[in-house]
């Protein structure tokens, strides 16, 4: 079938030039000005499958289909591959700039609103972290940020410091996620008996039809409404255990503006712990 490596073109393609090297690359295509080097392997696999990482493009292929099949359903997606490395290169590009730099005086979103982290001594404390208090600011400008002050040993590490902020933002998360559950649970007419707080990479929330619910504490970062709208989604969960018609109609019932937080929670880029 000859050699699994090569490089292919495709017509001209209006996206912006661009490359893309995947560190496993075998193959090389280049589709208008972009050339994009993918990790192709063979497989017990029925149709060609693409799939896109921030590592780049892989392409996994049955093991009887010809290289020139292949370069042809490569050049067929050309514009769907360009659009989706672009997509991926922008969000990785986000969720590193947006990566904390744990110090006195980082500042986060906590419930869509700046806050700011100050160091408080505590010279006795060994090297355990201490306590957390949020203050509101003195002054009435809504742009002006809380400020959450934490009792640290001196020399602290910055470990340490993200290590005491995210005890105190989930023990923030766990009362207001199970206040929200308790208030938009009636109104549902559904009932739910336990709450676990996640820290999955993909996912904001789940439902169990045992009624167990899953809440992502990262949550705290957006504003109210955004988090109401992941508990209502769960809940709903606990009527339609998919996002059927009936599912859809349960949360717009509960709240009728979900597609714009919807977006919001899918846009919006948050703190990387």
């Amino acid at each position: 079938m000859g050699s699994e490596h090569g490089i292919l073109t495709a017509p001209p393609d209006p996206h912006e030039a661009a490359h893309f090297f995947h560190p496993r690359a075998t193959r090389e295509v280049l589709l208008g000005e972009a050339r994009v080097a993918y990790e192709f392997t063979r497989g017990p696999r029925r149709t060609i499958g693409f799939v896109i990482g921030i590592e780049g493009l892989s392409v996994r292929a049955p093991r009887w289909l010809a290289l020139n099949d292949v370069d042809r359903a490569v050049r067929d997606k050309a514009g769907w591959i360009l659009r989706k490395l672009a997509e991926t290169r922008q969000r990785h590009a986000r969720l590193e700039a947006a990566r904390i730099d744990w110090h006195d005086g980082t500042i986060l979103p906590f419930l869509g609103r700046p806050m700011m982290l100050r160091f408080e001594p505590m010279r006795s404390a060994g090297r355990g972290g201490g306590g957390a208090m949020l203050e509101e600011p003195s002054s009435e400008d809504p742009a002006a940020p809380r400020v959450l002050r934490l009792a640290l040993p001196d020399g602290a590490t910055p470990e340490l410091v993200r290590d005491t902020a995210r005890a105190w933002m989930t023990r923030q998360a766990r009362a207001l996620f199970t206040e929200r559950l308790d208030h938009f649970a009636p109104r549902i007419g559904v009932r739910w008996n336990k709450l676990a707080l996640s820290n999955a990479a993909t996912r904001w929330g789940s439902a169990s039809s045992t009624g167990a619910i899953r809440l992502h504490w990262r949550l705290m970062h957006f504003h109210l409404e955004v988090i109401d709208y992941v508990v209502v989604h769960e809940l709903s969960h606990l009527r339609a255990m998919d996002h059927s018609p009936r599912f859809w109609a349960t949360v717009e019932a509960v709240m009728p503006n979900y597609p714009a937080l919807r977006r919001q929670l899918k846009d919006e880029t948050v703190p990387r712990w």
